[in-house]
């Protein structure tokens, strides 16, 4: 199984609008071969001082997949395609990372 965590930081004020199209797509992304999870998440409202925020203007895309092959072939799927292009100009920085479980 791949693991992949996608760091995402919008242009400032401009979050939810990305997640206004994540939304949008999610239903494609989780009808393709092999997507086990598919999930944007922001920083929980809680007190704790073990909590690192990630900030306002940031979100994480927390996916599994069944094989590297499947991740690929979201990465070039026609619907990630145009949520790159409907989102772009609000994206500041993207950091993707694709791990394995040890």
């Amino acid at each position: 199984m791949i693991h992949v965590i996608a760091v995402i930081t919008a242009q400032p004020g401009e979050r939810a609008r990305i997640l206004e199209a994540f939304r949008a797509n999610r239903a494609a992304v989780l009808a393709e071969t092999g997507c086990i999870e598919y999930v944007a998440v922001t920083d929980a409202k809680v007190d704790s001082p073990i909590q690192t925020p990630i900030g306002e203007d940031s979100f994480m895309v927390i996916e599994k997949w069944a094989s590297m092959a499947d991740l690929e072939a979201h990465a070039r799927s026609p619907h990630m395609k145009q949520y790159a292009e409907r989102t772009r100009e609000f994206v500041a920085r993207r950091a993707v990372h694709v791990l394995s479980a040890i």
